[in-house]
């Protein structure tokens, strides 16, 4: 009988192993981080597009001065959230049981969800249609806020998951790519050149 108890138990233990560390695994995947970056980053120059058209009615070079003026400090609050929030949940994950884990991703996210409907606000009303002087035609943003929001909470929930099986420096490790240079957003002045 002691056997069967030793094999069941060397059973789990390679599962758990094996399953921490499968590389193609749902759960170990943060590729939606990469994927909102994009997002957030194709909205620059479409507003910029928008700005130039105007320009290009009025004749007002002051338009689109002062049109990015407005947008660098509402993508720099963006900014600054964005990296609050992959540092936040890192240590939500990291800091806490997965209970309380839980919990304190779901606050950052919601956080997250404001700013960026308080973007998408700012730029949908900045290029709707009629929106400054007659121009005609809507700028179609790929950014819906509460999708891409919802999408990176359950990226993390996965994250929380997969780090829950991983041992010693495995969990700091996968966590720590997160906060690297590939999912920090571009700063705004590259974003216009």
């Amino acid at each position: 009988m002691k056997r069967y108890n030793l094999l069941i138990v060397l059973l789990l233990l390679i599962f758990n192993v094996t399953t921490a560390q499968k590389k193609n695994s749902p759960a170990a995947d943060l590729s939606e981080l990469g994927q909102t970056k994009s997002k957030i980053e194709k909205t620059v120059p479409l507003v910029i597009q928008h700005l130039q058209t105007i320009v290009d009615k009025e004749g007002d070079s002051n338009i689109l001065i002062n049109g990015k003026k407005a947008l660098a400090k509402e993508y720099g609050t963006l900014e600054t959230e964005w990296f609050l929030y992959r540092n936040n949940m890192k240590n939500c994950i990291l800091n806490n049981s997965s209970k309380k884990a839980k919990k304190c991703m779901q606050y950052h996210t919601s956080m997250l969800r404001g700013t960026m409907i308080n973007y998408n606000n700012y730029i949908t009303n900045l290029t709707r249609k009629n929106g400054y002087l007659g121009v005609e035609g809507d700028t179609k943003f790929d950014f819906k806020p509460t999708e891409i929001t919802t999408k990176l909470s359950e990226a993390y929930q996965n994250a929380n998951n997969a780090a829950g099986r991983m041992k010693g420096t495995q969990k700091t490790t996968f966590l720590d790519q997160t906060m690297s240079d590939d999912n920090k957003l571009t700063p705004f002045n590259q974003l216009v050149q």
